[in-house]
This record gives C-alpha cells, sequence and structure tokens, in this order.
C-alpha cells in the first residue's frame, strides 16, 4: 500500500538520493549536465532544502510503500493566495515508474487540496518533458508557456498546468 507521510529535515539525505537518481533520467536528454548539475545544487543542496522546509513556502512528503521510499512531493496550499494547490515537486524513482503510483499520488494531493479548500491543483512541468504526456492524461490541461530565469544564463522552459477539482 501506497503511503504519503510528511516529511522533516531529517528526510534531506532521502529526497536528495531520489533526486539525483530521478532528475538525470527525467531531464538528461534535455539539459546538458553543466544546467543539471546546477539546478541540482540551486534547489536541492542541504542549504536550500534546509531554507524550503523552515520557510513552510511548501510541505514534502515522502510517498512509500512498505519501508521503502519511493519517491517525494512538494506542495503548497493557498499558492500566490488563491484556491490553488500547487505541486512544485513530485518525483518518483525511475523503477517505480509506470506502475500506477503516480497516479495514486496525484489523487492524494487532491483529497490534500480539497481539504484545504483548492479548486485546482497547479504545476510546471518541462515543455520537453515526457511526464507531460501523463499529466494530460490525467486532466491538467496547459494554461501558459513561461520561461524563467534561474540564473547562469539558464532559463526553465515550461509549461504551466492546471486541472480542476
Amino acid at each position: 500500500m501506497i503511503t504519503i507521510s510528511e516529511g522533516t529535515t531529517e528526510d534531506i539525505k532521502t529526497i536528495q538520493q531520489i533526486t539525483h537518481k530521478t532528475w538525470p533520467i527525467t531531464y538528461g536528454k534535455i539539459l546538458s549536465k553543466t544546467q543539471l548539475d546546477y539546478m541540482l545544487d540551486l534547489f536541492y543542496s542541504d542549504e536550500a532544502l534546509i531554507n524550503q522546509f523552515e520557510k513552510k513556502e511548501q510541505l514534502f512528503y515522502l510517498i512509500s510503500e512498505d519501508e521503502a521510499t519511493l519517491g517525494f512531493i512538494g506542495i503548497e496550499h493557498n499558492y500566490k493566495d488563491q484556491a490553488v494547490t500547487r505541486i512544485h515537486k513530485i518525483y518518483l524513482l525511475p523503477e517505480t515508474q509506470g506502475k500506477g503510483i503516480g497516479k495514486k499520488v496525484i489523487e492524494e494531493i487532491k483529497k490534500m487540496a480539497l481539504e484545504n479548500h483548492s479548486t485546482a491543483l497547479s504545476l510546471n512541468v518541462n515543455r520537453f518533458n515526457s511526464a507531460l504526456s501523463f499529466y494530460k492524461k490525467i486532466g491538467f490541461e496547459i494554461i501558459d508557456e513561461v520561461n524563467i530565469d534561474i540564473g547562469n544564463g539558464y532559463l526553465m522552459e515550461d509549461y504551466v498546468m492546471e486541472k480542476k477539482l
């Protein structure tokens, strides 16, 4: 059975391990190794994660089955003071993908969103990420296209997607 439990700073190493396993597969054909390394450090260094946990702008949850951690999510309720739950991060280990776990995780996020009076789920996805078809399949729609300057001459070229609840 899949369980989702709130993460703490004690889970930073687990989050980093999952990220370092998933990102090269997810983004390796999309981004240069230099950009990948830059972004991993920018978003997932000890300092960056501690800061994200302390600010509580997003809540981290670990996704587990039995004793094994399969992935994690980072979500924010009332995103931009709207009735929206923002999925900032959703990563599952490569060996777990294609088994329906992602869909179950989105359903759990939906439950949390409804408990927090959200009327929609929102996320960004790289325009060249193969997960785009997954999000479309489960009801997300592209509502915008953005280029986000993350420094060092790099852009995140994303679609903004939303799913009404």
